[in-house]
């Protein structure tokens, strides 16, 4: 019976806009929200301030995994133009150029230029995508799909700490938001170590750490600010 293994590679285009997203708007809106109200504003203010982020956030997000996925996807699409190009141009240049590929990684020449000659005869440009560029399926950049899920995300994740700034008293609200947010990350660094079936621990402790950080400068910024104004 084969050997089934359990692979996660085909989750990385969405995970990591995923993962990026739902962290931004974690600590991005709670950083507001600290700041805001260490510089003693009250809870419209702070409400404000967290909406106006959670738009602007996730639109940004949005927009920038697709300006940025979208500059991949054409660098990718015209490195495979030139590759089809060469093909058609000189074939047997290529077909020595994926031998020699093969004969570095170890296969002794007689049996990487057999490699070579049958890959070439069922698929020469996907050959050559693969072990010359280094392109798989599963790396294939998809704008809208990074679009999507990073704008989502970060609407998920802006809304945890914005609901909690609604729901907790007003003389509690930045302990009760930073703490929330702290558990939201943690939770947050162990969901994307275990849907990319990786260790838990280590990026809980990573996002835990990086977001105690960001509210710590904001919240001393919005304390600063307070006392100047």
């Amino acid at each position: 019976m084969p050997h089934a293994e359990v692979h996660f590679t085909h989750r990385t285009g969405w995970l990591r806009a995923a993962v990026l997203g739902a962290n931004d708007g974690l600590i991005s809106t709670a950083s507001l929200v600290v700041g805001v109200a260490m510089a003693a504003s009250g809870r419209g203010e702070i409400l404000t301030a967290a909406f106006a982020g959670w738009a602007a956030g996730a639109m940004a997000m949005g927009a920038g995994e697709f300006v940025s996925v979208s500059s991949q996807a054409d660098s990718e699409a015209a490195d495979l133009a030139r590759e089809k190009s060469a093909l058609n141009e000189q074939p047997e240049a290529e077909l020595r150029e994926l031998e020699q590929i093969y004969f570095d990684r170890g296969l002794d020449l007689a049996l990487a230029r057999q490699v070579a000659k049958q890959l070439t005869a069922k698929d020469a440009l996907s050959g050559h995508a693969r072990d010359e560029l280094g392109f798989t399926v599963n790396s294939g950049a998809n704008p809208l799909q990074a679009a999507a899920a990073s704008a989502l995300a970060f609407s998920v994740g802006a809304a945890l700490p914005t609901l909690v700034t609604i729901l907790a008293p007003q003389e509690t609200l930045i302990a009760a938001v930073s703490i929330a947010t702290l558990v939201f990350l943690v939770g947050l660094g162990a969901l994307g170590g275990w849907l990319g079936g990786a260790s838990l621990i280590r990026p809980a402790l990573r996002v835990g750490f990086w977001g105690a950080i960001a509210m710590a400068v904001t919240a001393g910024i919005g304390a600063l600010v307070g006392k100047a104004v």
